[in-house]
């Protein structure tokens, strides 16, 4: 049998295997330890009405099995292999995700193809994908292996259609369908049926053959185990309407047993032969990308300044500051997502709240840390209802231990991966209000040319502006007008002035990325409050100097509410750009 002749694939290994044994231990260790229950199940697959099996190999990898990999999965494929020959069934290489970073996977992918192609694997799945890049030398070394091997690269996303790295299923799929090395693109896992029906009905046009095995639905965990419902007749009948949406093939991922699959194939072979979709609805376009100077039309010097959100309930500062600084002539106000991971009012609503009681633009932080990939998108929902399109995306400060004994960090995202997300949601979910992303600029980093490289994957995530940390040194100032001469997107520089000396002091010692010369802080020692604010301001406006014809805007960091060292800064700006425009 070939390709051509199949239209059946398997369910889950996992999870059937795991409700018959109860054994706890990874399964794929049953290759080695436990053969004969695999070749079993392998079986009843079979005879159920599978017509491609895949072998028991999907966690396989060097993070789980450093020792004994080659073993592992050369045991499977003599197994899943004695199980074929009674009804000519295909075995598929199974290569799961691999959940490490982009190039230790690269690797593994590579060294996991390697072992396949070596016991002469043919047909190879990988499954489970949140993105597709990271396989594609994989995909190159297997054709250039073996040019008539056949590849299924097939990606797991949410209800939603995202997956869990935040890239959107229709833009993985069609890069998938598009690359000369795939043969067959699909999804499976983290979707029931139903809405993986869905999902399917919205597809753009592909070429390539499609693949789709949902879980059996969603599970519940019981005594800390995980346990899917026995639905084999509402998974077959959802299985048949995804067939008939012009799926080439099916099968079944987490939960699906042999029943499921035998229902389905009975039901399936019992239906007409789809209609072959030519014109699936296509979405609409994605937008064109929005630099910050939308919000100027005239497209002067940006003046943002920052605030921090309250700390308790009492607003009433952030809200007088933010009023007086759009008096002096800010038109953004930034709201900071709890620096330093101290607990403050959430960054969005503040926002929110600024802008309507102010009537000022706003940018609100959007860390990666504290948020999973739920509340972020929640977040950002929100902040639409509120006609608030724009935001800046950051890391966020590490949680500390002491701060927070109990609290621990949560980073679902890396701030390419956030930028790369809301970008994906832009072309979905915001499509009618597309946000602006921007993302900041280390211009203090020791390898700026690395800083570079990660800015420069900042934009092509999604980026169009970026803002800078507190610029203080020489070197910094260098760096950030190299950034503007080598970077094609707006860049804000960001002017952080001191309150006094021990603020200075504090800064330089205990916030990552500040480097302050040590004669600006000598400056300060033992100066009046108004002293110091007057030596903050005269030296920050050196800085403004320097870049000023350079910069696209100016980011103004407001230290320790001293809001009239904020205003003096915005005063000068303006006299700044008043003067350029008489000129």
């Amino acid at each position: 049998m070939d390709l051509n002749g199949i239209k059946f694939f398997d369910g889950a290994f996992g999870t059937y295997y795991y409700s018959k044994t109860s054994n706890t231990a990874e399964c794929e260790l049953a290759n080695i330890n436990d053969a004969q229950t695999v070749l079993k199940i392998h079986n009843e697959y079979i005879d159920a009405g599978a017509q491609a099996i895949k072998t028991n190999t999907y966690g396989a990898n060097t993070l789980t099995f450093k020792d004994n990999l080659k073993e592992i999965i050369s045991s499977a494929w003599d197994i899943a292999q004695k199980a074929s020959e009674r009804k000519n069934t295909l075995v598929f290489a199974d290569i799961g995700y691999i959940p490490t970073d982009s190039q230790t996977a690269v690797q593994m992918y590579i060294e996991n193809a390697e072992i396949f192609l070596s016991l002469g694997a043919k047909y190879f799945l990988f499954e489970t994908l949140s993105e597709f890049e990271v396989i594609e030398p994989a995909l190159d070394y297997i054709k250039n292996r073996r040019p008539d091997s056949v590849i299924v690269v097939s990606f797991a996303v949410s209800q939603d259609g995202y997956t869990k790295k935040g890239h959107y299923y229709r833009t993985l799929l069609q890069s998938a369908d598009s690359n000369k090395n795939t043969d067959i693109v699909g999804l499976n896992c983290l979707c029931g049926p139903s809405h993986m029906l869905s999902l399917i009905k919205n597809l753009p046009p592909l070429t390539k053959r499609f693949l789709a095995m949902p879980n059996s639905g969603y599970p519940s965990t019981v005594n800390g185990r995980t346990f899917f419902q026995d639905n084999a007749e509402y998974f077959s009948d959802k299985l048949s309407e995804i067939y008939m949406q012009g799926v080439d093939f099916v099968g079944g991922c987490c939960g699906s047993t042999p029943k499921h699959i035998e229902l389905a194939v009975k039901k399936i072979k019992a239906l007409p032969a789809p209609q072959k979709c030519e014109n699936i609805p296509s979405e609409s376009a994605v937008p064109v990308k929005k630099t910050i100077y939308d919000i100027i039309a005239s497209g002067e010097k940006i003046i943002a300044a920052e605030l921090d959100p309250p700390a308790d309930c009492d607003c009433s500062f952030i809200i007088d500051a933010a009023a007086q600084f759009k008096r002096a002539g800010c038109q953004i106000i930034t709201v900071a997502d709890s620096p330093l991971s101290r607990t403050r009012a959430d960054s969005i609503m503040t926002a929110a709240k600024i802008k309507r009681e102010v009537s000022i633009d706003v940018l609100p932080h959007i860390s990666c840390r504290d948020k999973n990939i739920i509340a972020l998108k929640g977040g950002l929902l929100a902040a639409s209802f509120e006609n608030i399109n724009r935001v800046l995306v950051i890391t966020g400060d590490p949680v500390s231990k002491t701060e927070h004994i109990n609290a621990d960090a949560v980073f679902n995202f890396n701030s390419f991966e956030l930028i790369n997300y809301i970008s994906s949601l832009n072309e979905d979910v915001f499509s009618h209000s597309p946000f602006i992303i921007g993302g900041a600029l280390n211009v203090n980093a020791n390898n700026f040319d690395n800083e570079l490289k990660r800015a420069q994957k900042k934009i092509a995530n999604g980026a169009s502006f970026l803002m800078t940390q507190p610029i203080f040194s020489n070197a910094a100032i260098e760096n950030f007008l190299r950034a503007k001469r080598e970077l094609p997107c707006r860049i804000l520089a960001g002017i952080m002035p001191v309150a006094g000396y021990k603020n200075a002091v504090f800064l330089v010692n205990e916030v990552s990325g500040i480097e302050i010369p040590q004669s600006v802080i000598d400056s300060l020692k033992d100066k009046t409050p108004g002293e110091a604010a007057k030596i903050s301001c005269d030296y920050s406006m050196t800085i403004i100097d320097k870049v000023y014809d350079a910069a696209d805007g100016f980011y103004l960091m407001t230290p320790l509410k001293k809001t009239n060292i904020t205003l003096n800064l915005i005063k000068r700006i303006e006299n700044l750009k008043t003067n350029e425009r008489k000129d």
